[in-house]
């Protein structure tokens, strides 16, 4: 093959764009043709030729197309391929090629348009000014967790007869919904239960259910949200005939000797209480410290401005698309229908991907200009925690990592917090306290 440097031209379109234009000489195209058809007549069968001994002639009016389309194929391959190498250019997406096919006698062109990965210059990362929270668990916060655990074990009692509805009861009703007069049975329900005051309905309605009793009857007319996902009701006013068959009340059980019994692993109150503080104060840190690396990344951001390709901002969509996804299926919702929700989310998440983005690129380069490395025994150890936090086999999660290419995600996270904890130690850091309010009144 000729001289890589003296058969391509090399533009940057922008700074994650180039461009490869490439002439090859026809002795090279020639050589290459040549090679094809040999192979290919190897194997052809024409009636009247023995196998191997068919004229070249013969060969390309049967083969042309394909033997031209391999030969293409092979010189763009190689002249690319060692370009990307020989040059350094580091391509992240398979190349947009532009060529007019094999002329006989005359060179063959091409262009191969591709992203590559920016060549990122961190800087004025060292020295900066970042405020970080105080973890603290003030008794609000225990108040709060106590009261979450008073819900969970709230029970359901019958409200006193002949007492009306109040915000916070569960009421049990028959309804039936019509529009101009029409009876409509996807508006109708039988036994229905209905938290007063959780807005889970169409606006108004609740609302209108205060004050009624048990055996009572109403009109309840409301008026469907404009956009609502069932386009003949959107905007439409309805009535609802309405018949309440029960009213219940959630009693709260108090926080005592006798509510630790609903715990197998706490003897007494004042251990439940210490436990709930530690694991506040473990959220609590975790929280802070999801919060103080944004704070970096945000000052990177800042101070670092470059572009990144579009693939990579494209991937990390898909990667948002998917948590959004799998959280929506993990809460109840059909695969179809949270695969459909996901999708329209994709251009809400464009700007916050290529903030991650180039986050990543920034402590990646970050990392390159200080040395800082994730060694084996790290990433060994982050397995093993892994592993035992999915009560799994070593052995066998860790093979699972190596089939599906997840060990070098492992050791870039491991570098990722390094690389945060020597921007914290290099930084001017002011510790500050976030004092919290108390929990609503309500939910005590």
């Amino acid at each position: 093959m000729s001289d890589i440097s003296a058969a391509v031209k090399i533009e940057d379109i922008s700074a994650v764009k180039k461009k490869l234009s490439f002439d090859i000489p026809w002795v090279d195209v020639k050589s290459e043709l040549d090679a094809v058809y040999r192979k290919v007549g190897k194997k052809a069968k024409i009636k009247g030729f023995r196998p191997g001994k068919i004229p070249r002639e013969i060969l390309e009016r049967h083969y042309r197309e394909d033997a031209e389309g391999e030969a293409i194929s092979n010189l763009m391959n190689r002249h690319y391929l060692e370009t990307l190498q020989q040059k350094e250019i580091p391509a992240v997406t398979q190349p947009e090629i532009e060529q007019q096919g094999i002329k006989a006698g005359k060179d063959f062109t091409f262009s191969a348009t591709v992203e590559v990965e920016p060549v990122v210059e961190p800087k004025e990362y060292l020295g900066l000014e970042l405020e970080k929270e105080e973890p603290v668990v003030t008794d609000e916060d225990l108040e709060v967790r106590m009261a979450e655990f008073r819900q969970m074990f709230a029970t359901m009692e019958e409200a006193e007869e002949d007492r009306g509805i109040r915000m916070g009861d569960f009421v049990t009703l028959d309804f039936t919904g019509a529009l101009a007069g029409e009876p409509l049975k996807e508006l109708k329900s039988e036994n229905y239960l209905l938290e007063i005051g959780s807005k889970t309905f169409v606006p108004g309605f609740e609302e209108q259910l205060v004050g009624l009793k048990q055996g009572e009857a109403k009109t309840v007319p409301v008026k469907f949200p404009d956009h609502y996902n069932a386009a003949h009701l959107a905007g439409k006013d309805v009535e609802f005939k309405v018949h309440i068959k029960g009213i219940r009340v959630k009693k709260l059980p108090e926080i005592d000797d006798q509510f630790i019994k609903n715990f197998e692993r706490y003897e007494s109150l004042d251990a439940l209480k210490a436990d709930v503080q530690k694991s506040l104060e473990e959220e609590k840190k975790r929280k802070i410290a999801l919060a103080f690396e944004k704070q970096i990344s945000d000052k990177l951001l800042e101070k670092n401005v470059f572009d990144v390709p579009d693939s990579f901002v494209e991937r990390q969509i898909y990667y948002m698309m998917s948590d959004t996804k799998r959280r929506m299926v993990s809460g109840g919702m059909e695969p179809k229908k949270a695969a459909e929700f996901s999708m329209k989310l994709h251009d809400q998440f464009r700007e916050e991907a290529a903030k991650i983005v180039k986050t990543v690129l920034l402590l990646k380069g970050i990392a390159g200009k200080e040395t800082l490395r994730a060694g084996e025994d790290e990433v060994e150890k982050q397995i093993r925690e892994i592993a035992a936090q999915q009560a799994q086999d070593y052995e066998t999660l860790r093979k699972s990592l190596e089939k599906d290419d997840l060990i070098d995600n492992i050791r870039s996270e491991i570098l990722n917090r390094k690389t945060y904890a020597f921007l914290e130690a290099k930084a001017k850091v002011t510790t500050v306290r976030t004092e919290k309010k108390g929990i609503p009144e309500g939910e005590k």
